[in-house]
């Protein structure tokens, strides 16, 4: 049964409720390894799993206070364009930057002219609800290691994971999956 500190190994694939566009998926490829209760995944993606079993295949919806946050406007900026020098800039293009403590920071362009850049720090999944295809493939007792790193596949505690309504930083996919913040 999983519960935290447990490893769990989930196939799944996810879509945006509002379009049913596929956003991420890992049918027919690598599983999904991850530490509960350690923040590798989103969080209502946790709740959904805390007491399921090995076999068990379910749908998910998860509200966006429970995955990437909701679209917050005070998350748009405005830039000097100068800023920008070098790129060619496009609407809707993602670019990644340093944020105020050396972390990776990701935004996207949402508009431009030639005097300023109108920058989003909202997390691409932010203010969407997610659905959830999920098959639990496997559980098992964490490592002593692997709790001390605070994941699977982890040589040290992260950091980057945060789920409350600010930058998320999970890496891998729209769940997680380990320690690829971006």
């Amino acid at each position: 049964m999983i519960e935290n500190n447990k490893v769990v190994s989930i196939e799944y694939s996810v879509k945006d409720k509002e379009t049913l566009d596929l956003i991420d998926s890992n049918v027919d490829g690598k599983p999904l390894d991850f530490l509960m209760g350690a923040s590798q995944v989103i969080i209502g993606l946790e709740k959904a799993l805390l007491g399921k079993n090995v076999g068990d295949k379910m749908q998910v919806e998860v509200q966006p206070e429970d995955a990437y946050g909701v679209h917050r406007v005070d998350f748009l900026q405005e830039v000097p364009r100068e800023q920008f020098e070098g790129i060619e800039l496009k609407n809707g293009m993602t670019l990644f930057g340093q944020g105020e403590h050396g972390e990776t920071v990701q935004v996207i362009v949402r508009d431009f002219n030639e005097k300023v850049v109108m920058i989003d720090y909202n997390h691409p999944l932010a203010g969407k609800t997610l659905i959830f295809d999920v098959t639990i493939l496997d559980v098992r007792d964490a490592t002593e290691q692997e709790i001390l790193n605070g994941g699977v596949g982890m040589s040290g505690g992260c950091g980057c994971h945060d789920h409350g309504d600010d930058h998320h930083g999970e890496g891998g996919g729209c769940c997680g999956g380990g320690c690829g913040c971006h």
